[in-house]
């Protein structure tokens, strides 16, 4: 394949905010390489997509440094990557209960997915990477805001932000965003509030066109609000 070719790598992408990222990447003539946990339903969302000929889905957990050397052999194999769209993450237990109760071993998971795999993502990929390339991290308002009983999750998306600002300092010759997607109609969403309608929210689908605005744009290093990025586009 061409080094020409626009090419994205996202995880978490059989469902939710990297399953729309990829449809909408997909439209735009890239290939991707998606990943996720559970292998039937990322083949199955790749067998869904227009232009599944474009999409190299690759399952496992991004926790596992094997997995990870696998997905970058598979970017070397592409000739590279334009875009890593750092998009998997977990909640850590459903209802999440107050920091104090929190058990240790259940919130090491959540930073080990959360914060530790995101860099191993990048410390695997970074050969990989064009010249220019763009990292999108997907955070969440949880991580600057101390709502009651979302400190695993939410301290582990400070953690994330953190980590993003101090890459973006240290390789000034990327493009490094870490992006509020904004509440979504998720499965993951739903999990933070079990028995509860979650129908008002908006579908990932909403959050799409702002991330795409970092994708194809210019904009320097830094943290944004995915939808509030879509209405400046618009504007």
């Amino acid at each position: 394949m061409s080094n020409q070719q626009n090419v994205a790598l996202i995880t978490g992408a059989s469902r939710g905010l990297g399953l729309a990222l990829t449809k909408a990447i997909v439209e735009r003539d890239w290939s991707v390489i998606i990943t996720a946990r559970e292998a039937g339903a990322l083949h199955a969302a790749r067998a869904k997509l227009d232009h599944r000929e474009q999409v190299i889905a690759i399952p496992g957990d991004i926790a596992n440094p094997i997995h990870r050397q696998t997905l970058a052999e598979a970017a070397h194999l592409i000739g590279g990557l334009d875009v890593v769209i750092n998009n998997a993450g977990i909640l850590g237990l459903s209802p999440q209960p107050p920091l104090l109760d929190y058990p240790l071993d259940a919130l090491e998971r959540v930073y080990q997915i959360n914060v530790i795999a995101q860099l191993g993502i990048l410390q695997a990929v970074w050969k990989e990477l064009k010249p220019g390339a763009k990292i999108i991290n997907v955070t969440s308002d949880a991580g600057i805001e101390p709502y009651a009983n979302w400190g695993g999750y939410g301290s582990s998306k400070a953690a994330l932000e953190q980590l993003s600002a101090i890459l973006a300092v240290e390789n000034p010759q990327l493009h490094i965003y870490w992006v509020d997607p904004g509440d979504m109609r998720t499965q993951m969403h739903q999990e933070a509030f079990p028995g509860e309608d979650i129908s008002d929210r908006p579908l990932p689908e909403e959050s799409v066109p702002g991330i795409l605005t970092l994708l194809e744009g210019n904009l320097p290093s830094g943290r944004f609000k995915a939808r509030e990025l879509a209405i400046e586009e618009q504007v």
